[in-house]
């Protein structure tokens, strides 16, 4: 189920959302960007963490200096990658596609402000 079913749910959760709503998906992006802003400012719970999207210091092989999803707690307002968590063939795969796909749209914008 993993890798086929809940992947294509997950891809096409936007249209998803528009169909149910008969609108527009911001207000779903609004409230995930007001979440991903509490965990950051007020702190994950122990022992939890979350994905954000954060700069790449070269965790888990992602090339450094991409913005990239990553493990993340906070606290007091900081937050730190979450580290040595196990990843099993099919995700490595999945991480190593998503860092090549941020990579050359990284390129392509660079390439549009020369």
């Amino acid at each position: 189920m993993l890798k086929n079913e809940f992947i294509n749910i997950v891809q096409q959760r936007g249209a998803a959302i528009i169909k149910a709503r008969k609108a527009s998906s911001a207000l779903s992006a609004a409230s995930a960007a007001c979440d991903h802003m509490c965990d950051w400012v007020l702190g994950t719970p122990k022992g939890t963490w979350v994905s954000m999207g954060v700069y790449s210091d070269g965790s888990y092989g992602i090339p450094k200096d991409i913005i990239y999803s990553f493990p993340i707690k906070c606290e007091k307002g900081k937050w730190s990658i979450v580290k040595r968590l196990k990843i099993n063939e099919f995700s490595r795969a999945k991480m190593d596609a998503t860092a090549k796909d941020l990579i050359d749209k990284k390129e392509v914008a660079h390439s549009c402000l020369n």
